[in-house]
This record gives structure tokens, C-alpha cells and sequence, in this order.
């Protein structure tokens, strides 16, 4: 049988059984039991990426499974010839939930109020901006953005997608622009939300003309990494409030105690916890059962970036 090591019991457990596999434990820590045997290898969800150099110790693998959505911190590692697949699908529903929650959070003063409570402050009433009728940039439309438009559009929002290049729409956009039109697009956006992947077309892809582009009061949701953000321009788009800024994600992460981006009173932020939900494991389960389930049968499978 074919051997596969998932990073925990609670997978195999999970997981299994699937026919003509044999599943066993193997978190990256060291060498795994029956090294030679080893065809597929599911990384640990957090900090899996910085165990890839690991797989010297298995020279039959054929096949990486992440857990994760991004995998750029992984390709560098990677030993040649292997495949690697994401988990594209997996994370959409959480990190469109967390999306949609700091931009409420930030729109209505969270994290003033929060502070307020904890200093037992009853502060007087303001009108603060709704999420009703904001006109919404999602920047990044594949899976996730499209689950972060789904989860905007009940909230009475003027939806505009952006992905890497034009194309027709669905039911929830009547068409999707290329990112070649940002400039001419942001001016007219209360809130942009950025699920774009990270690469050397995304990277620093929020500078500061990007910002500067952005309107007076507008609000800037990083879900993707933080290396899409120029975090020295968003620092002084944010210094004195001119924008807003909801992030989950920094750069460099995670963020030094001394960064002014801590400073700022426009600036709220969470520390990548964008697809740390309950969500996440019955998710990550389908996909492993059916991608694990193709690989046995010798079908096609999903997800492949390499």
C-alpha cells in the first residue's frame, strides 16, 4: 500500500481510512518510520513551510499537500521534481468571515469601544460610517474573494471585482476588471478588501500610489500577506488618519512591539489569523479524503501549483 503521513493523529483519524493507502503520523520533526516508503506528505497547518527542508529524509515522495492557501514561503524549499498542491477552497470561508469582520470592526469603532469597556468609559454617541451602501473593492476575485463578495453583498454594498486580468461576471459582479484599471477604479471606493496571492506581480502591488489613489476616509482590508502592502507608505497614509487600515497580515510579520503601525489610532490589526476557525479542519478534511482518494486511483488532482 501506498504510505501517506499526515501531521497528527486527529488526521488519520479524521481522514481515514482511504482504500489502497496506508496513513500514518509524521509531523516534519525528523526523520518518519519507514522513510524510503513515503509518497505523500501533509505538512503541519501552522509552521509547516519552514519544515519543508525535512522531505531530504524521504526520496520516494511524489506528492506535497498543503494546508494552506499560500505556499510561496514553500517553493523555495522544495526539493526539484516534487508536486505541490494547496488548499485552495479550504480557507474561503474563514478568511471571508474575518474580512467582513474588520471591515465592520473598523467601520464602527471596535476598537475604540473596546477600549472604552475596558476602561469602563460610557463614550457619547456618533455617527460613525456603516457598511450599508459603502461602494466595496475586493481585489484578488478567485475563490475567497468571491466568498468575501457573497458575504458583502447582503450588507447593501456596491460590489466591484478586480482580478489579475478582465473577464466576464457572475451573480454577484457584472463583470470583473483587470488589474490593470485600479488606478481609475479606487477613487471611487469607500472600502477595498485585498485576497490577492503574493508574487513578484502582487508584491508591494498597495504602494503608494495606490494609497494616494485611495479617497479621504476610505478603508484599506489586507486578508492576502503582507508583502502585497507597502508598509512604509501605509504607515504614512495611516499616520494622521487620512485612510484606514484593517490588517491581518504585516510586513514584516509578525509585527515588532516598537512599528508604528501599532501607533496609530486608524490602523486595527489581527495577527494572521485569517483561516484559524472551526471551519478549517472539516474543510481540510474533504479535501484531503478526496484528493488522497484521486491519488490512490491515479485521477487527476486539484489544486496543483507545481
Amino acid at each position: 500500500m501506498t504510505l501517506v503521513t499526515l501531521p497528527g493523529q486527529e488526521w488519520v483519524d479524521a481522514v481515514g481510512p482511504v482504500s489502497g493507502l496506508e496513513l500514518a503520523v509524521w509531523e516534519l520533526d525528523g526523520p518518519p518510520d519507514r522513510a524510503e516508503e513515503v509518497k505523500v506528505v501533509v505538512p503541519p497547518y501552522i509552521g509547516g513551510g519552514g519544515r519543508i527542508p525535512a522531505l531530504r529524509h524521504t526520496p520516494g515522495v511524489d506528492l506535497v499537500q498543503l494546508l494552506t492557501a499560500g505556499y510561496e514561503d514553500v517553493l523555495a524549499a522544495l526539493p526539484d521534481g516534487l508536486r505541490l498542491a494547496n488548499a485552495a477552497g479550504v480557507h474561503d470561508a474563514s478568511t471571508a468571515e474575518l474580512a467582513v469582520g474588520l471591515t465592520l470592526a473598523s467601520l464602527r469603532g471596535f476598537p475604540e469601544l473596546v477600549t472604552a469597556q475596558s476602561e469602563r468609559t460610557w463614550l457619547p454617541t456618533t455617527i460613525r460610517p456603516a457598511l450599508a451602501d459603502r461602494r466595496v473593492l475586493v481585489l484578488g476575485y478567485g475563490s475567497i474573494g468571491r466568498a468575501v463578495a457573497a458575504r458583502l453583498a447582503p450588507f447593501e454594498v456596491t460590489l466591484t471585482a478586480v482580478a489579475s486580468r478582465a473577464r466576464a461576471g457572475d451573480d454577484l459582479v457584472p463583470s470583473v476588471h483587470g488589474v490593470n484599471e485600479l488606478r481609475e477604479l479606487l477613487p471611487d471606493h469607500d472600502v477595498v478588501v485585498v485576497i490577492v496571492p503574493l508574487g513578484p506581480a502582487t508584491a508591494r502591488l498597495v504602494d503608494d500610489a495606490f494609497l494616494r489613489s485611495m479617497p479621504d476616509g476610505s478603508l484599506l482590508v489586507n486578508v492576502a500577506r503582507g508583502g502585497v502592502v507597502d508598509t512604509d507608505a501605509l504607515v504614512e497614509h495611516t499616520r494622521f488618519g487620512r485612510i484606514r487600515a484593517a490588517l491581518d497580515v504585516t510586513d514584516p510579520e509578525p509585527l515588532p512591539p516598537e512599528h508604528p503601525l501599532w501607533a496609530s489610532p486608524a490602523v486595527m490589526i489581527t495577527p494572521h489569523v485569517g483561516g484559524a476557525s472551526t471551519a478549517f479542519m472539516p474543510r481540510a478534511v474533504r479535501l484531503l479524503q478526496e484528493q488522497l482518494s484521486a491519488y490512490a486511483a491515479g485521477r487527476p488532482l486539484r489544486n496543483l501549483v507545481t
